[in-house]
């Protein structure tokens, strides 16, 4: 998937400011939506789903948070093609990755039974739940990102 960015003189609303609650809640959803979920789980499914949303605001974010947390380069340079780098992620990772890539992109057919199931198999109905939670937030968070032009390396907040 690719998307057609262009750069942008134009000043955009800073929403940490301009909608509080609604921040302070999606900081509370995202909060909530990683508990029980596996940190570096938690960071390969972000990075996954910024990828595929073009957002670099995220990705840039969730690379440097991987690689704080200990991340192999290798890994991080896998992810956009972990299919075919079955030896760099385990069969739980590539479960979520697939879910991750399902649910982001939702529109192109829905999730299929067979990605579902595949996730199902490897999480328990909790972390399941959590981690469409984390899916659905991160996909916030990067619409939220794009919609108002946060550069990478920047604070959403700033």
């Amino acid at each position: 998937m690719t998307h057609a960015h262009t750069a942008t003189d134009s000043v955009r609303i800073d929403f940490a400011q301009a909608a509080p609650k609604a921040f302070k809640a999606l900081i509370s959803f995202d909060a909530a939506a990683r508990e029980g979920l596996d940190p570096a789980l938690v960071e390969l499914v972000q990075i996954r789903c910024s990828q595929l949303n073009g957002c670099a605001y995220c990705l840039h974010m969730h690379t440097s948070e991987a690689r704080r947390a200990g991340e192999s380069e290798e890994r991080l340079h896998m992810i956009s093609v972990w299919r075919g780098a079955r030896d760099f992620f385990a069969e739980h990772e590539r479960a979520a990755l697939g879910l991750a890539e399902a649910v982001t992109l939702v529109s192109d057919g829905g999730v299929p039974d067979a990605v579902y199931r595949r996730a199902a198999a490897h999480f328990t109905a909790d972390e399941l739940a959590h981690l469409l939670a984390l899916i659905s937030v991160i996909n916030t968070w990067n619409r939220i990102a794009l919609s108002t032009a946060k550069a990478p390396g920047t604070l959403l907040a700033g």
